[in-house]
């Protein structure tokens, strides 16, 4: 066998453990450690290229990037067992549900500003459908649509920032993190306009999917239900501002006065701070809060840890030139590459997680997308909008998954009127799922949605850069200088120049 055989082999090996459904750290792990001995055996590369590899996971470990994933994890954790998200439904359902649509309105953007300060789906799914689920079925909104809006709505976390996947998006790609939130603002307001104007479109085609609720439903109205509003959301949008301003992560700022990881430890603080105020901070939750934390930092890390083991050997036997030569030569240039990418890894997230997608596939995609020229921020953000639709397959999608389990919970304590079937829930996710590749399309089509809100590379014209060095001259030229005017150093002519010396 020749080495540039091998590493397509070991690609549909990779395909093969991902499809048996073990655990993809350990998998990955196997796989790279098998095939490096292979390959030793083989005469490919030396025994010694192995030894790179406790140098890879040593430098996994001290990668402060990555630190700031358990510091966002954890501010995520408080604030999802804070109750934030049920005084904000509660408080947004009440101001918009007179509305055709109303209550669908108010669980995309509570969706939106959960999203910016949490970051974590399934508590974000599981808050907004124990409120408004039952809600809804009450009132007489329409099941499908009911379920998909609670599920995408959940899923806009993983594009908004601070999106853990950004973070690990921004370390393969080897981009600012700051750069990738800002450049993620667009297509993240783009997606809720996209969602609320599907739910416009649907109250006014098919108002009985969608119905208003009646004015003695409010238990507050006025100024109070106003003020309890806004006691969600000033809070939320001072958190996103100290985190999010504080690493240049906003809009139109060009400056960061912390890193990722500071950002995360002062959510961490802001996240405390809104739970006193909530009422809710107590040893128990702390401690739920940082055991979620410890399991999703250590899945990370082995996933990590794995995907790299893989990498190194994929790399060895020149895996990356194969993938490059495949990838670069598709017809259509920059279009054609984008389409099969975006299609690659649509059809990849029905088994794999993001944390997967991002370790194992990124790094084989990006060095490819940089010899054809893509901003790599902007890479990052599209790859980004499309793995959001991981959690929304039917049947794989976690988010779904999430909504099933909260929904048969609520029927058995009877907070349900009708079991909500699995059909629904599918087929209600459908709809959603095409809104999100259509977002996808327009990031494709138009890339200024990423770019807009991006800092602006400084141009310099080296034509006209004049260099300027100030002469004095009464002063003596240093020993190590040459004088042009004389740069031999003759000295100079005198009227007796030429003529006998007595």
């Amino acid at each position: 066998m020749q080495m540039e055989n091998f590493a397509p082999i070991m690609f549909a090996g990779l395909v093969v453990i991902m499809l048996i459904g073990f655990p993809v750290a350990f998998s990955l792990a196997a796989l790279g450690l098998f095939s490096g001995f292979f390959a030793i055996e083989m005469g490919w590369f030396p025994a010694g290229f192995m030894a790179n590899l406790p140098l890879n996971v040593f430098g996994i470990l001290s990668n402060e990037t990555l630190l700031a994933i358990p510091f966002f994890t954890l501010m995520g954790a408080i604030l999802e067992k804070c109750g934030l998200a049920e005084d904000m439904l509660d408080s947004m359902g009440q101001l918009f549900g007179p509305v055709r649509g109303g209550l669908g309105y108010s669980v995309i953007i509570v969706g939106f500003i959960l999203g910016a300060i949490t970051g974590t789906v399934a508590g974000q799914v599981i808050a907004m459908a124990m409120i408004s689920l039952p809600i809804m079925m009450r009132y007489g909104y329409n099941m499908r649509y009911s379920t998909g809006v609670l599920a995408a709505a959940g899923t806009i976390t993983q594009l908004v920032p601070p999106s853990l996947v950004l973070i690990v998006m921004a370390d393969q790609l080897g981009t600012d993190v700051g750069q990738m939130y800002k450049g993620a603002w667009g297509p993240s307001i783009l997606q809720v306009v996209i969602f609320a104007v599907y739910t416009f479109l649907l109250s006014r085609f098919r108002p009985d999917y969608v119905p208003g609720l009646p004015a003695s439903s409010r238990t507050l109205d006025g100024w109070a239900l106003w003020g309890k509003c806004l006691r969600g959301i000033i809070p939320s949008a001072i958190l996103i501002f100290a985190v999010l301003g504080s690493m240049g992560g906003l809009p139109f700022m060009d400056h960061a006065i912390a890193t990722p990881t500071e950002a995360g430890a002062m959510g961490v603080v802001g996240s405390l701070i809104l739970a006193a105020i909530h009422r809710r901070l107590s040893w128990a939750l702390l401690r739920d809060a940082m055991e979620g934390t410890m399991r999703l930092t250590a899945m990370v890390i082995f996933i990590l840890i794995g995907s790299r083991v893989f990498s190194l050997v994929f790399q060895g036997v020149d895996g990356a030139k194969w993938v490059e030569h495949l990838l670069s030569n598709l017809p259509g240039g920059q279009l054609g590459f984008l389409i099969a990418v975006n299609v690659f890894v649509f059809f990849l997230a029905f088994f794999l997680d993001f944390f997967e997608i991002a370790f194992i596939i990124l790094p084989l995609l990006g060095p490819v997308a940089a010899k054809l020229g893509i901003d790599m921020v902007w890479f990052g953000v599209l790859l980004c909008v499309n793995m959001q639709t991981s959690f929304m397959h039917p049947p794989f999608g976690f988010a779904l998954f999430y909504l099933r389990g909260i929904a048969d919970t609520l029927f058995k304590n009877g907070a349900l009127p009708k079991k909500v079937e699995s059909r629904d829930i599918y087929l209600g996710a459908i709809p959603w799922v095409g809104m999100q590749l259509l977002l996808v399309a327009i990031v494709i089509a138009f890339p200024q949605t990423v770019t807009v809100f991006l800092d602006k590379a400084v141009v310099v014209d080296v034509d006209k850069v004049q260099l300027e060095m100030p002469v004095d001259s009464e002063s003596p030229l240093p020993e190590n200088e040459i004088d042009m005017d004389n740069p031999f150093g003759n000295q100079p002519a005198s009227a007796d120049d030429g003529k006998a010396k007595p």
